[in-house]
């Protein structure tokens, strides 16, 4: 009998943890982190775009080179990784992107980014981040910028620019041809 019980908790616990593990993939209600979450939405030459991120502060920290280090994989921002949703084919950066849900990483250098749009879109960090998932890797210029403390992201003419700290990184983006 006691191997019975422990066997229907077992499956119980089982069941109760793949019902709920996409329910704790997704931001939900942040008013216990540290990190609120963001939401940008914009259209960019008819495709519209949706970015949900965590919003990390500055907080009187060195971001650059300091807690983001240079030349690693970055969730870009905080928690689980950030998202970017297109509704229509895109260009980025020059590049085809199918439309659909990715996964927004990026590697943070002195001069240049790489930016990367991976296939699994739901991950916490960049803890379980696999490159052979990547549907796009593009390169982008980051440049001076008022000072923003938490992390955020805008649509600002043909690009969507991250923000944070006194640095903005745009990502250019235009509808497929």
């Amino acid at each position: 009998m006691q191997f019975f019980r422990r066997a229907f908790g077992l499956a119980t616990l089982i069941a109760l943890t793949l019902t709920l593990a996409p329910v704790w993939a997704q931001r939900g209600d942040d008013s216990e982190r540290l990190s609120k979450n963001g939401k940008t939405q914009g259209t960019i030459d008819g495709v519209e775009i949706t970015l949900e991120f965590g919003r990390p502060g500055v907080k009187d920290r060195k971001i650059w080179g300091g807690l983001v280090p240079f030349d690693r994989i970055w969730r870009t921002g905080a928690d689980e990784a950030t998202t970017m949703a297109l509704s229509a084919d895109a260009r980025v950066a020059g590049q085809p992107l199918a439309a659909g849900l990715y996964s927004l990483y990026t590697i943070p250098g002195e001069t240049e980014w790489t930016v990367v749009f991976n296939t699994v879109a739901e991950q916490w960090g960049a803890f379980s981040y696999d490159e052979t998932k990547d549907a796009l890797r593009v390169s982008a210029t980051p440049r001076p910028a008022e000072f923003v403390e938490s992390l955020d992201f805008e649509i600002d003419g043909s690009a969507v620019v991250l923000r944070w700290g006194e640095l903005a990184v745009p990502i250019e983006i235009s509808a497929a041809p």
